[in-house]
């Protein structure tokens, strides 16, 4: 058996390992499913309630993925002039790390009084929450492009907009792949912070109505939800980036040695 597939059945007994333990501590100290369900009470909740909460999953999968689509587009644009300009970065960045230290939950109300209720607020929270990390790691990424390789470039007739695109960009890659699979768990947070204040569907709608229903394994059911949604994407990203990015990133063989 090699080494890869060892270490993936390890990690799998550990994670079962886990929801074993949690099944066993609940029965043993007799623990009620209003403090702490039974991960077989949540799964059972799922199965009898998937088709009802499968409409609110597109949801908020729709205004977590459409928030995060601007996000990486607003922060690709911010964080590059950052990279490539001083200006823009004594006068840009402190602004947008005042902004990040605002707890986004301050924000919503002022969403909610701007375009109303509904879908708009979660986007808006959901690019809120996710575009900062993108800046910095392009910003980042930017910033390693050694000075002596532009003036080369330059000294060959290259622009500053032909530096960026086939030199500055390409170099950012890792940083930016690493800052997506960090931006799209924000992202979710954002949306679901949004629903549970803003709107009558989606999964945070779900937790917030349960909840207040004392329907605990619904609201467990709703974190599992969002858990494998999050995982779904940060390994679809992260094969992406093996494709894109190999060449920065370090063998499995050397990991193992």
């Amino acid at each position: 058996m090699s080494y890869e597939l060892r270490r993936r059945l390890w990690a799998a007994l550990l994670i079962l390992g886990f929801f074993a333990a949690w099944e066993i501590l609940c029965l043993v100290l007799q623990v009620s499913d209003l403090v702490l369900p039974r991960p077989t009470q949540v799964f059972a909740t799922l199965a009898a309630r998937f088709g009802i909460l499968w409409p609110h999953v597109l949801q908020t999968l729709w205004t977590t993925m459409i928030g995060f689509i601007l996000g990486v587009t607003v922060g690709v644009v911010i964080g590059a002039a950052i990279g490539v300009s001083r200006t823009a970065y004594d006068t840009v960045y402190p602004l947008l790390i005042g902004f990040s230290s605002i707890p986004k939950v301050a924000v919503v109300p002022i969403f909610v009084l701007w375009f109303g209720s509904g879908a708009t607020p979660a986007i808006l929270t959901a690019l809120a929450m996710c575009f900062f990390p993108i800046v910095v790691n392009i910003a980042t990424g930017l910033a390693t492009t050694e000075p002596e390789l532009e003036d080369v470039l330059k000294s060959l007739g290259a622009s500053r907009l032909d530096i960026l695109w086939n030199v500055g960009l390409p170099r950012t890659m890792p940083f930016f792949f690493a800052s997506l699979k960090i931006a799209v768990t924000f992202a979710f947070v954002g949306s679901v912070l949004s629903e549970t204040v803003a709107s009558n569907k989606g999964i945070g709608n779900v937790m917030m109505t349960a909840s207040s229903n004392f329907d605990v394994p619904l609201v467990f059911a709703g974190l599992f939800l969002l858990a494998a949604l999050g995982i779904l994407l940060y390994v679809a990203f992260s094969l992406v980036e093996a494709r894109v990015t190999g060449w920065a990133t370090r063998r499995q063989g050397f990991a193992a040695a």
